[in-house]
C-alpha cells in the first residue's frame, strides 16, 4: 500500500516553489514592519532621539541576522525529521525522550499556539490602522472583526487557491516594502551606519530603557519559527532562496523608516512611520496593500497551527480530534473545532486591546518563548547526533544569551500584556500535560498475554458450534508492537467475559512511525485463516483511515488467495454474499485509587476532563460505527491485603 501522490510538492527548489513559499511561509515575518518601529518608538522612555532610531535599528539589523538568518534559517532548518520541521517534529528526532523535553515540547508548543490566536489579532488591527491616516474616526474595530471572521470562515474550505495566489500578492507586497524603504535611505544615506553594532550597544547601555525595548526589538522576527515549523510544506532550499529575497525586502523598510524618523524628529511619538513615510497618493493602495498581507500572515499562522495540533495528535500529545484535508496542498489539514475556537479567542483579543500597541508585548512574548524552547531542545539534538561539544555549547550560549534577555525584557511588561500569553498558553498546555502524563500512567498498568500459550484456544473456539458465532470476521484494534503479545484485555475480551466465536479473527495494529509519509502495511498469519495479525505502518502526517484500508488488505489478500472472505452462512454463501464483520473497541476506565500518589491521581482526574474534547478512537480510526463495539474493562491495581475480612454465622 503506497500513499497517494496528488499534492503538489514545493519542496524542490524551482522559481515557482520559492514564491509559492513567499506566501505560506512569509506572510508572518514579512508584516512585521507595520509595528515594530512603531512599538519601539511608542515604547521609548527616554526621549525620542538620534540614539533611540539608530540603536533600534541596529538591534532590528542583528536580531534578524543572528536569530532568524543564522539560527534559523541555516541551522535549525538543518534538523529535519524526513523533510518536516516544527518542534514536534524536533521532539520525535530525539533519541531519548526525557520528560524534561516532553515538558519543554509542551511549553513551545502552547507558545507557538497562543501566537496562532494572537497574529491575526495583531496584523489585521495594525495594518486596518492604517485607514485612520485618511479619516481618524475610521472603524477600526468592527472591519477588523469582519475581516477575522471571514479568514476563520473560510478555513473549511482549504488554501488551494491560497497557495497559488499568496505568493505573488506576498512579493508584490515585499518589492513595496523594499521600494518605500529604498526612497527614504537615498534620502539619507548616513542611516545605513546603524548596521554598526557599536549603536546596539549604546542603545542598551546609555538609553534609558533601551533593554526593556528588546521586547519591541523582537518582534522583528515573529514568524521566525514559521520557517521551520513549514518547512515540511516549503522544504529548506525554497525557504533559503526566498529568505534571501524577503529579508532584504524586510532591511531597506526598516531603514526607510528609521531614515524618515530622523528627519521628522517634531512628529508626535505615536505615529506608525511605515505609513507616514508613504507618499500621499499610494496611502490609500498601501494601506489596502497592508490588509491583503495582513490577511495572508493570519492565513500562514492559522494553518501552521492546525499542522501543530495534526502533529501533536499523532504523537500523542494531544486528545485526538476531528482533522480534515481540504486540499491536495501538502501538508494542509483542518480542524473544525480548533477553528472555531480560534476565531473566539482571536475576537475577544481584538476586543480586549482595542489597538494593536497594546498587542505587541504579548505578540512578541509567546514567539520568545516557542524560540527559547527551540533552542534548548536543539542543542540537546545535536548532542545526540554527534556535533563537537563545543560548537553545541557555542550554539547555545549565545542563543540563551540573546533570547533570554529578550524574554526578561518582554517579562518586564507582563502586567500591560504578558499575562494575556501565559493565560493562553497555560490552556494549552494542562491540555497537552493532562492527555500526555494521564496516557502514561494508564499505560503503566498495560498488562500483555503471550499468544502461543492461546492459539490452540483459539483453534478449539473456532470450531466449537456450541457457541454461537458471533462474527464471521471479529476484529480488534491492538497496541502490542510485539507480534506474539496482545493485550490482556483482548484475550478477556474474547475467551473469559463472553466467548465470542468467528471465523477469522483479525490484530489490527497501528503504528504511527516518525516518517511523517510512510504509508504501508505488514501482514502476519499467527493461525492461518483463523488468526491474522495487520500491521499499519502510518505516518505521523497520514491520515488513520483504517476501514478503508483495511478494505484494501483484504482486497490485496484475497487476490493473493491467502483468505476467503465468503459468508460463513451456506444460505447467503451460495448467492456470493460476503461475510460479516465485527470491530470491537476496548476503553480502559481507571478509577481514582488511592495506591496513587496525590499528584497522579490529580493527572488522571486532568487526563479525564481532557477526554471530554476529544473524539473517538471509532471517529479517529474512521471506522462504521454501525458494526463497531465499544467495551469497557477497568484498570485495577494489586493492593497488598493488610487484614482478610472473616464470615461471621
Amino acid at each position: 500500500m503506497k500513499a497517494a501522490n496528488n499534492q503538489i510538492d514545493v519542496r524542490k527548489l524551482t522559481l515557482a516553489g520559492a514564491l509559492v513559499t513567499l506566501g505560506m511561509v512569509f506572510g508572518d515575518l514579512g508584516t512585521s514592519p507595520l509595528y515594530t518601529m512603531k512599538a519601539i518608538i511608542t515604547g521609548a522612555s527616554g526621549g525620542y532621539n538620534e540614539l533611540l532610531i539608530y540603536g533600534g535599528l541596529s538591534c532590528v539589523f542583528w536580531t534578524l541576522t543572528l536569530s532568524a538568518t543564522i539560527k534559523y534559517v541555516f541551522i535549525t532548518l538543518n534538523a529535519d525529521n524526513n523533510g518536516e520541521g516544527g518542534i514536534f517534529s524536533l521532539m520525535a528526532l530525539l533519541r531519548t525522550k526525557s520528560a524534561w523535553a516532553a515538558i519543554l515540547t509542551m511549553i513551545g508548543g502552547s507558545a507557538l499556539l497562543a501566537d496562532g490566536v494572537i497574529t491575526p489579532a495583531i496584523t489585521v488591527t495594525s495594518s486596518v490602522e492604517g485607514f485612520k491616516l485618511l479619516k481618524p474616526d475610521f472603524p477600526v474595530i468592527p472591519i477588523v472583526l469582519i475581516i477575522i471572521g471571514i479568514i476563520f470562515l473560510i478555513q473549511q474550505f482549504g488554501t488551494r487557491f491560497s497557495a497559488i495566489s499568496f505568493g505573488p500578492v506576498i512579493l508584490v507586497w515585499l518589492l513595496t516594502l523594499g521600494t518605500l524603504g529604498l526612497v527614504q535611505i537615498l534620502r539619507n544615506p548616513s542611516i545605513l551606519e546603524a548596521v554598526n553594532p557599536v549603536y546596539a550597544y549604546r542603545f542598551l547601555i546609555r538609553y534609558p530603557g533601551g533593554f526593556i525595548l528588546l521586547g519591541a526589538v523582537f518582534l522583528a522576527v515573529t514568524g521566525a519559527e514559521a520557517l521551520y515549523a513549514d518547512l515540511g510544506r516549503s522544504g529548506k532550499r525554497n525557504i533559503r532562496a526566498a529568505w534571501t529575497f524577503a529579508k532584504l525586502a524586510l532591511l531597506l523598510n526598516y531603514f526607510g523608516q528609521g531614515a524618515w524618523l530622523t528627519g521628522n524628529m517634531d512628529k508626535a511619538p505615536g505615529i506608525n512611520p511605515f505609513f507616514e513615510m508613504m507618499p500621499e497618493w499610494f496611502i490609500l493602495p498601501g494601506v489596502f496593500l497592508s490588509v491583503a498581507a495582513a490577511i495572508i500572515a493570519s492565513q500562514a499562522i492559522i494553518t501552521g497551527s492546525f499542522t501543530l495540533i495534526s502533529e501533536a495528535v499523532s504523537l500523542n500529545f494531544w486528545p485526538k480530534m476531528r482533522i480534515v484535508n481540504p486540499t491536495w496542498v501538502r501538508g494542509q489539514v483542518y480542524l473544525p473545532a480548533v477553528n472555531w475556537f480560534f476565531w473566539i479567542a482571536t475576537s475577544l483579543t481584538v476586543l480586549w486591546f482595542r489597538e494593536s500597541a497594546n498587542m505587541t508585548v504579548a505578540y512578541g512574548l509567546s514567539i520568545n518563548i516557542a524560540a527559547l524552547i527551540t533552542t534548548l531542545l536543539l542543542s540537546y539534538f545535536m548532542l545526540q547526533k554527534g556535533i563537537n561539544h563545543r560548537l553545541v555549547l557555542l550554539f547555545f550560549m549565545v542563543f540563551v544569551l540573546i533570547e533570554g534577555s529578550f524574554l526578561v525584557a518582554n517579562l518586564n511588561k507582563f502586567s500591560t500584556g504578558g499575562w494575556f500569553t501565559i493565560l493562553l498558553a497555560s490552556l494549552w498546555f494542562i491540555i497537552m500535560y493532562g492527555w500526555y502524563y494521564g496516557r502514561k500512567i494508564k499505560n503503566r498498568y498495560i498488562t500483555f498475554a503471550d499468544l502461543d500459550k492461546y492459539l490452540d484456544l483459539f483453534r478449539d473456539l473456532h470450531r466449537d458450534e456450541s457457541v454461537p458465532r458471533f462474527a464471521t470476521n471479529l476484529v480488534y484494534i491492538i497496541r502490542a508492537n510485539r507480534i506474539d503479545q496482545v493485550e490482556s484485555k483482548v484475550i478477556y475480551s474474547i475467551f473469559m467475559k463472553q466467548p465470542k466465536r468467528a471465523d477469522t479473527y483479525w490484530f489490527l495494529h497501528v503504528d504511527r512511525v516518525n516518517e511523517p509519509n510512510r504509508f504501508d502495511y505488514h501482514v502476519t498469519q499467527l493461525i492461518p485463516g483463523i488468526l491474522i495479525r495487520i500491521d499499519f505502518r502510518l505516518g505521523f502526517k497520514v491520515e488513520p483511515k483504517i476501514n478503508l484500508y483495511f478494505r484494501e488488505v483484504l482486497e490485496d489478500l484475497q487476490k493473493s488467495g491467502e483468505i476467503q472472505l465468503h459468508s460463513s452462512f451456506s444460505s447467503l454463501r451460495k448467492h456470493d454474499f460476503e461475510g460479516d464483520f465485527r470491530f470491537i473497541l476496548i476503553d480502559r476506565i481507571m478509577s481514582r485509587d488511592y495506591t496513587l500518589s496525590t499528584w497522579e491521581n490529580f493527572t488522571l482526574s486532568l487526563h479525564s476532563l481532557v477526554r471530554r474534547i476529544s473524539i473517538s478512537d471509532i471517529k479517529t480510526l474512521n471506522l462504521d460505527s454501525t458494526i463497531t463495539i465499544e467495551e469497557q474493562v477497568p484498570i485495577t491495581i494489586n493492593q497488598p491485603v493488610h487484614r482478610r475480612i472473616e464470615r461471621v454465622d
